[in-house]
């Protein structure tokens, strides 16, 4: 299996039924600003460098961001932050993200999510989450250089826990803390676990999340994966 090889299957998956039909369901009403544009309306590959060091773990695809653009963070409110931030700490060649084919490249990065298609009130179920997992799972065994994975809020989080708790990496994910900009050390040779809130729309127009906050936590992941050495 190849990270090009497993994004392929991602693309094609039809886990679950209702994911898909909600995905295909937005790509045909779509939003009034996007008629005139053509949806992806599909599962939603991840992106990025194969030899990241730093692995970012997001929700879901935006229903009208990455569901329109067939790209991870890519059209909406919360890619918009996510890869200005990327672009300013080093990470990206550029700081917008428009559509997939808009020249964007990563370095030292690579973006996946817990759930590769986006859900209803971007809310998958427990059930969905497993079903995607396998995908995430994979990517881990393939991502061989990953010195640190960014959690992008509690989901992604404890999602990645639940990973390491099955592979006998952790035995509880208890003692481990959720709280902005923490880094958590998991175990001795495992990628370091750093939290973040997720740049969503609801985080930031409450000022939950700033971009100097998003901007600090890249940062510390960059020191922590030793890129600046």
């Amino acid at each position: 299996m190849t990270l090009t090889a497993l994004q392929k299957q991602i693309v094609s998956c039809e886990r679950c039924p209702r994911l898909i039909e909600h995905c295909r369901h937005i790509a045909q009403v779509k939003r009034r600003a996007y008629l005139d544009q053509t949806y992806w309306g599909r599962p939603v590959p991840s992106f990025g460098d194969s030899k990241a060091r730093v692995l970012i773990l997001g929700l879901a695809p935006g229903a009208h961001g990455a569901n329109r653009t067939g790209r991870v963070f890519t059209g909406d409110s919360s890619g918009d932050l996510l890869y200005r931030v990327l672009y300013n700490t080093g990470f990206a060649n550029q700081p917008e993200s428009r559509w997939a084919d808009d020249g964007l490249q990563l370095t030292g990065a690579y973006i996946t999510a817990a759930a590769h298609c986006a859900p209803p009130d971007n809310k998958p179920s427990r059930d969905e989450l497993l079903a995607c997992r396998p995908y995430l799972n994979q990517e881990l065994d393939l991502l061989r250089d990953v010195k640190v994975v960014v959690a992008l809020g509690r989901i992604a989080f404890d999602t990645y826990l639940e990973v390491l708790r099955a592979r006998g990496i952790v035995s509880t994910k208890s003692g481990f803390l959720f709280a902005h900009n923490h880094a958590n050390q998991v175990a001795p040779n495992a990628p370091v676990l750093l939290a973040s809130y997720h740049p969503s729309q609801q985080n930031t127009s409450t000022g939950r999340l700033t971009e100097h906050m998003l901007t600090q936590v890249f940062l510390k992941a960059r020191t922590l994966a030793g890129m600046d050495e």
